[in-house]
Parts: structure tokens; sequence; C-alpha cells
């Protein structure tokens, strides 16, 4: 969720539909790599599992895309106070 989440801007820049959208997404994310990781253990996948990995990967593209799928850019720029704090003494 965190990278998601700092994606889009940062926790400070997220609606409540946009965090709710990122739970989701994570959840399927991390069953969609559930079912890779059995996959890959078992060698094979047998045709309904595909079809039900095929189904989420699906549902988790359309999350993604209502969300919007490049990142906002945020300024990161210090403040020219802190700039000159942070810097060694000479």
């Amino acid at each position: 969720m965190a990278l998601h989440l700092s994606d889009l801007g940062g926790e400070a820049a997220v609606s409540a539909a946009e965090r709710s959208l990122v739970r989701r997404i994570a959840t399927l994310t991390v069953e969609l790599e559930r079912m890779e990781e059995r996959f890959a253990s078992d060698g094979e996948a047998d045709p309904a599992a595909l079809d039900l990995y095929s189904r989420t990967s699906g549902n988790l593209r359309r999350l993604l895309e209502a969300l919007g799928l490049q990142r906002r850019a945020r300024d990161v720029t210090p403040d020219l106070r802190d700039y000159i704090d942070a810097r060694p003494a000479a």
C-alpha cells in the first residue's frame, strides 16, 4: 500500500476513495503473487487456477486504471533555510 500511496503523491494527497482502491489493489496483488508462487512450486497450473488468475489479473488492471497508472509529482524541494542548515560548516 505504501508504494501505491507514494505514487499518488503521499498519504495526505489521497482521498478516502483512492485509499479504498489502494487496499483492494494491494490485496489482489498479494493473492496473485501467492498464486504465482504455487504455479512455480507445482511446476504447472490447472485450467481452473489459470482462469481465476486471469480474471483476478484483469480486475487488478481495471482497479489500477481507475486509480491512474502514472505517478503524481510532489514537491520534494527543500526549504532554503533547511538546505542551509543541513550543509556542513566550513
